[in-house]
């Protein structure tokens, strides 16, 4: 893997994360976490959307369900507390200070 694909990667994973804790339930499906990935830049499709929700949920940063031909992926404590920058998960970039 080229230091730039694991640079998006990272960068992709925390942008999944950040997008589901602002969701009043934690939930999205993957065509909408595909669709914010977007306006970050971002375009891949939603099969590679899915290896990286199924990264995350490896590294217990979130839980995914199959729902038809999407995934819905729920936000866990453990991604919550990646983003409240209270632990690292390796392989997501970490949040950035705040006011930084």
């Amino acid at each position: 893997m080229s230091t730039m694909d694991r640079m998006i990667r990272e960068e992709a994973r925390l942008i999944l994360l950040r997008t589901l804790a602002a969701q009043v339930d934690g939930r999205l499906n993957s065509e909408l976490l595909r669709l914010q990935l977007q306006t970050f830049g971002i375009a891949k499709p939603r099969p590679w959307v899915h290896d990286e929700l199924a990264y995350l949920a490896e590294m217990g940063a979130v839980t995914v369900v199959d729902a038809g031909s999407v995934k819905v992926a729920s936000l866990t404590e453990k991604g919550q507390a990646h983003i409240d920058r209270l632990l690292v998960i390796e392989g997501v970039k970490r949040p950035s200070l705040p006011g930084a």
